[in-house]
């Protein structure tokens, strides 16, 4: 691996130049392996008690470098909005 591949993000995503990335907190993790997600960014997110949210790593190297969450139900409309138009022809 070249020195340019070592810095360079594990989780570059083609695209992510349109996204407004940014550090909005620090969390600590206890020795039950939790976190608290902090009260204004689960305002922000709209996220309530119950809601159910997906783990998404990348890799690199065979070792996870980022974690991602995100609330399922984007991310089914991630998945259909991907398949959809598979399935469509799939079907004909």
């Amino acid at each position: 691996m070249s020195d340019n591949d070592k810095n360079e993000p594990c989780c570059a995503i083609s695209g992510m130049e349109l996204c407004s990335c940014k550090v909005e907190s620090v969390v600590n993790i206890d020795n039950r392996g939790q976190m608290v997600l902090p009260k204004e960014i689960r305002d922000k997110a709209n996220i309530h008690a119950g809601d159910k949210l997906a783990i998404v790593t990348w890799e690199k190297d065979n070792e996870v470098c980022c974690i991602a969450l995100i609330k399922v139900e984007s991310l089914a409309d991630m998945v259909k909005g991907f398949l959809g138009p598979v399935m469509k022809d799939i079907i004909k």
